[in-house]
């Protein structure tokens, strides 16, 4: 065989198994938002069947054969080949029946989690909890060959990244968010918050038409309600959820724009890499970073909340907010609030922070299931100050463990990380960015963004998608300096 036939029929089969992957993802879309609830069960079974068939393919010793004749002619061909190498080499090590009931029980759990999120009852699903960490402790062993297993769950979401690496990170971000948020918790000056009833239709079309306002393609794409708003897809067909709380119309504001952002970068990318490795985002801290600078350092900027209080003015009439300068300081208040979701921009990270040094211990076995109750609550009270008040509020609140998530929860602090850097180039390159936000066009940011970041999708390795679309190197620096500069502002401080 040729390499350029061995090249042809790896791409031809892996284009296969990329398709059966989009139709288990449009299955896990449909859990999340319109099957019934006794389907569970059923869709359980359904899902380990069809992993069972993405394992073995991933796994068919012809792709071995095809890998080792392969020759690339661009960078596109190495980047096709470094990926499927790459998932093939992990898919080898976790065994087909491992793989398959890891699906089984995730899809399973995922219910029974949302079922005890709601009836705040942790023992509802702690049985659950125990074997999904007990599945992932197996799949962690058996992909990390005797490395550190928490780091080779990592690598499915960032690769290249560790523990050591994110410990490093998340130790020089904790002294300088943690002196702002006292600081501004101290502040004389604190915004009011939002107050009043906002009905759950007038919400969702504001909701449309943020996502619009954000470069949404209707035409590729569909919002629905999730108990965790979520994206989902990729190619032709991305798919976005928002939730609906009436007394906060924020909560769906910008977890619509949020997902918006994910759906961006998924729908920005080269539409010739469709159905390939790289027809998809790089990793999920990048992935994270187009949601968090679509939400936060747009969304939420002085110049876009003033386009965004005339909306909100005409759709809801008097809400309690004096002028667009008030509605900007509400919109960025700060509080020790429980839901890492609904977190500001200064305590998010320390969300994170927590949330991964928790699962870390899970994954290694420092921690027991059984336990994670009480330590939640104890890191949770030392970090932020306030005693969980439920279940629901404490470990029951991120659906992200129950579908075996495990490597994840570090990716949003990458993410962030990556859009301060991101929102430094964009702001050199596009000088008349606030003019454009305070019109309610992100078309300057969000076009440079397809330009220089989504439409590669997974082209180049993590690190160097960021480093290539800024100019240089991403540190925590811009991050940090840019929340200083905000909420110093804010808080007069």
């Amino acid at each position: 065989m040729s390499a350029d036939v061995a090249f042809t029929e790896l791409m031809d089969y892996q284009r296969q198994t990329e398709a059966l992957a989009q139709v288990m993802g449009r299955l896990s879309w449909d859990q999340e938002t319109v099957m019934p609830r006794g389907a569970a069960e059923q869709r359980a079974e359904e899902m380990a069947a069809l992993e069972g068939v993405l394992h073995a393919r991933r796994t068919d010793p012809r792709l071995a054969e095809w890998l080792e004749l392969a020759e690339p002619e661009d960078e596109e061909d190495e980047a096709q080949l470094r990926l499927i190498r790459r998932s093939h080499e992990r898919a080898t090590k976790v065994p087909g029946r491992l793989a398959q009931e890891i699906a089984r029980v995730t899809s399973a759990a995922q219910g029974i989690w949302a079922e005890a999120r709601a009836a705040d009852d942790v023992s509802m699903f702690l049985p659950t909890l125990t074997e999904v960490i007990r599945l992932k402790r197996e799949e962690a062993a058996a992909l990390a060959g005797g490395r550190d297993r928490y780091d080779a769950l990592i690598d499915d979401y960032e690769p290249s990244a560790t523990a050591a690496s994110i410990s490093a990170i998340f130790d020089r971000m904790r002294p300088r968010l943690v002196a702002l948020r006292e600081a501004v918790l101290g502040a004389e000056v604190q915004p009011q918050p939002l107050t009043g009833h906002f009905g759950l239709e007038a919400q969702v079309r504001m909701a449309r038409d943020l996502a619009a306002t954000f470069g949404y393609d209707w035409t590729r794409g569909r919002m629905d309600m999730a108990v965790h708003p979520f994206s989902s897809g990729s190619g032709s067909d991305v798919r976005i959820t928002t939730r609906v709380v009436e007394a906060d119309p924020f909560n769906c504001f910008y977890s619509t724009i949020h997902e918006v952002g994910h759906a961006a970068y998924e729908l920005g990318i080269d539409p010739d890499y469709a159905l390939t490795p790289i027809g998809a985002g790089v990793s999920m801290g990048v992935h994270e970073s187009q949601s968090r600078i679509y939400e936060n350092q747009l969304g939420r900027s002085r110049a876009f909340t003033g386009w965004l209080y005339g909306r909100m003015s005409e759709r809801f009439g008097d809400f309690g907010i004096a002028d667009a300068e008030a509605f900007y300081a509400t919109a960025n208040r700060v509080q020790s609030g429980y839901i890492r979701t609904e977190a500001d921009e200064v305590h998010y990270n320390l969300h994170i922070m927590m949330r991964f040094d928790l699962e870390r211990g899970l994954i290694r076995g420092t921690l027991e299931p059984e336990d994670l109750e009480e330590a939640w609550n104890a890191r949770f009270l030392e970090d932020f100050g306030v005693a969980v008040d439920r279940p629901s509020h404490g470990m029951l609140q991120d659906v992200h463990w129950s579908v075996g998530l495990f490597g994840y929860f570090p990716t949003y602090a990458l993410g962030n990380v990556y859009a301060g850097c991101l929102m430094k180039a964009i702001r050199a390159a596009v000088p008349d960015l606030d003019d454009q936000l305070a019109r309610g066009d992100t078309s300057g940011a969000t076009g440079w963004l397809r330009e220089n970041l989504q439409r590669h999708g997974g082209l180049y390795r993590p690190h160097e998608t960021v480093t290539r679309a800024c100019g240089f190197e991403p540190t925590e620096e811009p991050l940090l300096d840019y929340l200083e500069e905000k909420f110093r502002g804010i808080y007069r401080l």
